[in-house]
């Protein structure tokens, strides 16, 4: 699947008001999907699929037939999806909150699925035929454009507005498959905050810190947000206007973080047959009320999940592995070496190795991925693909034809690694 976002444009001020009106509606149906299921017992994916027409149908609520019908019943598979999460966390016993289905308050998105939009001939516009009559839109896309597939491979439609403007996005039923040419690399990174990550090989990526440069310029704009507030009293207009303002703010640093994780991730699988990681876990991380700003900062999930996904797209073994004590360990001789986030420099005082901290976990992380590695093949030889939800921690693909290459970079990986010189570990 394929995922190629346009942006709504040169429609009137009443145009986007029926989509913010189609919105609502979305919300509505959600809302009143999880209101059914807390009221009745055994409740199943189909009476929520019911219930829509059930909705639709009441005189009650005539602004709800407004809505295509399959747009309604998207907004019932998300009511599900929420559901359908509960029970699984709380079957699996996931300590902590389950994740309880909640009322959405402010919904910012709309999905159809075949219907309630039309297409034009060159794919630059899109028309929205439910009760709604939102009309026609231009499409702006920077990236690709619609006319490169047909309308058959089209399987969603969502509608999201954001700060800046409405945004379309078209779900397209695609196989993509980038072609990666073998470089005999292989690496283990260290994700931190003083650098955003750092490589078995020494080479260190910095930690841009967009929340952080922009904050004298959020902080003010929130200053004024706050004084045009009237508590209990309907807002002004310059009130919205400023809130805008802040949103904006906050959108381009999320855009800035985006944009860093998706060419960091994919100059990191475009120039290695192998990565290993550290499989964070960035909710509990986050606890942490001294570092949790820095660490929301750094955006190491939304990092790892580009990396896992460019890793399936160009072919080669992504795996993520605990990040147990990979900082306390000595890379050479296995010494544990107990320091505090302050201390920076790894100094063995068994074998006498000084190197930086960072260097020194990503060195044990590549070792500990080569460790599992060998173990998976030695059990798994001949399996042609690996789901990594089924791995546990370990998120691995090994996909067709590649078993035989792998146990050769495994092979090197693990005779390098036992090199007395730690300085000198590198793959040729």
């Amino acid at each position: 699947m394929l995922v190629v976002e346009a942006k709504l444009k040169n429609g009137t001020p009443e145009q986007y008001q029926k989509l913010d009106e189609a919105i609502r509606t979305s919300q509505f149906v959600r809302n009143s999907c999880v209101r059914y299921w807390m009221d009745n017992k055994g409740t199943t994916r189909n009476d929520l699929q019911k219930l829509c027409a059930v909705l639709a149908d009441n005189k009650e609520t005539p602004w709800v037939n407004k809505l295509n019908s399959q747009a309604r019943q998207s907004a019932a598979d998300r009511a599900w999806q929420s559901i359908s999460r509960f029970y699984h966390n709380c079957h699996a016993k996931i300590p902590g909150k389950k994740g309880f289905p909640r009322f959405k308050k402010h919904s910012r998105s709309v999905e159809y699925k075949l219907t309630g939009y039309k297409l034009s001939d060159d794919r630059r516009k899109i028309r929205f035929t439910d009760g709604f009559k939102a009309g026609e839109f231009d499409l702006w896309c920077s990236q690709k454009t619609l006319v490169y597939y047909s309308e058959q491979q089209i399987k969603r439609v969502r509608v999201v507005r954001r700060a800046d403007g409405y945004y379309c996005q078209f779900l397209i039923d695609v196989e993509r498959q980038e072609y990666h040419k073998p470089t005999g690399q292989i690496t283990g990174i260290d994700l931190g905050l003083k650098e955003f990550y750092t490589d078995a090989q020494g080479n260190t990526v910095e930690n841009p810190r967009y929340l952080r440069k922009s904050e004298k310029r959020l902080k003010k704009a929130q200053r004024r947000l706050s004084k045009k507030f009237r508590q209990g009293k309907k807002q002004s207009k310059n009130y919205h206007k400023q809130r805008i303002k802040v949103a904006k703010l906050h959108l381009k640093v999320s855009r800035q973080r985006k944009d860093k994780a998706i060419k960091d991730a994919l100059a990191l699988v475009q120039s290695n047959d192998l990565v290993v990681y550290e499989a964070l876990k960035v909710r509990n991380l986050v606890k942490n009320r001294k570092l949790a700003k820095s660490i929301s900062d750094a955006s190491w999930y939304q990092f790892t999940e580009w990396l896992n996904y460019f890793a399936k797209i160009y072919r080669i073994v992504c795996v993520a592995v605990p990040p147990h004590f990979t900082s306390q360990d000595c890379s050479v001789c296995g010494t544990r070496v107990q320091k505090t986030l302050s201390t920076r420099t790894h100094q063995c005082p068994n074998c006498k190795t000084v190197l930086d901290r960072d260097h020194n976990a990503a060195i044990n992380i590549l070792k500990k991925g080569l460790q599992y590695l060998g173990n998976h093949l030695n059990v798994t030889v001949g399996q042609t693909e690996t789901d990594p939800n089924a791995l546990g921690e370990s998120g691995l693909w090994i996909l067709n034809g590649d078993i035989e290459n792998l146990s050769c970079l495994v092979e090197q990986g693990i005779s390098d690694s036992d090199r007395s010189r730690i300085p000198r570990h590198s793959v040729a």
